[in-house]
């Protein structure tokens, strides 16, 4: 049988089981990758607006943010995603990258300054601007994930070379982004467990 046919009502497989048929007999690892850069870049940004202090972002970072998103990352490689597998990968060592940074601050290891961390940043910007297109071509929802993100590194890049205000402005910004994330994971699950179209991302954008 094809594993791109929806369930017929005849079928006995569950929703879930025609969705891991789908992927090769696997679940699908970005509702993984996606919950760990929505949640994770949420809770950053939590710390960017003055709500919450540094300690959660660095162990969420490098446990879900990091390690969670560059696991499925490889799975998304398994499978031959290479979006997948370059994005969630690229963003799972940013995350575990970042939260490194300020540990190694915190205890004098190899020092980052304000501009350092800017410069940072600025080339995380420019990975993001290289993969947005590719998002929206995968669908709208997708590409706004990736809109925002590029916005989000702008703003913090004018606001570690610049006024520090840009970093807020960022950080509210950023929560748009995480959230838009956590929608187009939502978007599988309910798809994957209802096996319909609950919650729709939109066609692609290009």
């Amino acid at each position: 049988m094809n594993a791109n046919v929806p369930p017929s009502s005849t079928s006995t497989a569950t929703p879930t089981e025609h969705a891991a048929a789908s992927h090769g007999g696997h679940g699908n690892p970005a509702v993984v990758g996606l919950a760990g850069f929505g949640m994770t870049t949420i809770v950053l940004q939590f710390h960017n607006v003055g709500w919450a202090s540094l300690g959660p972002v660095i162990w969420m970072g490098l446990i879900f943010g990091g390690l969670a998103q560059l696991i499925a990352g490889l799975h998304e490689g398994k499978i031959g995603n290479n979006f997948g597998y370059s994005a969630f990968t690229a963003y799972g060592c940013f995350w575990i990258a970042l939260c490194l940074i300020q540990i190694g601050n915190a205890m004098g290891l190899f020092a980052v300054s304000e501009t350092d961390l800017g410069w940072f940043l600025v080339i995380w910007a420019i990975y993001t601007a290289i993969m947005t297109p590719g998002a929206m071509r995968a669908s709208t929802g997708l590409g706004l994930v990736f809109i925002t993100l590029f916005i989000g590194f702008v703003l913090l890049v004018i606001g570690h070379f610049g006024p520090h205000v840009f970093n807020v402005i960022a950080g509210y910004e950023l929560m748009v982004c995480g959230a838009l994330a956590l929608y187009v994971m939502a978007h599988q699950i309910y798809k994957d467990a209802f096996g319909r179209d609950v919650l729709p991302v939109g066609k692609p954008m290009i």
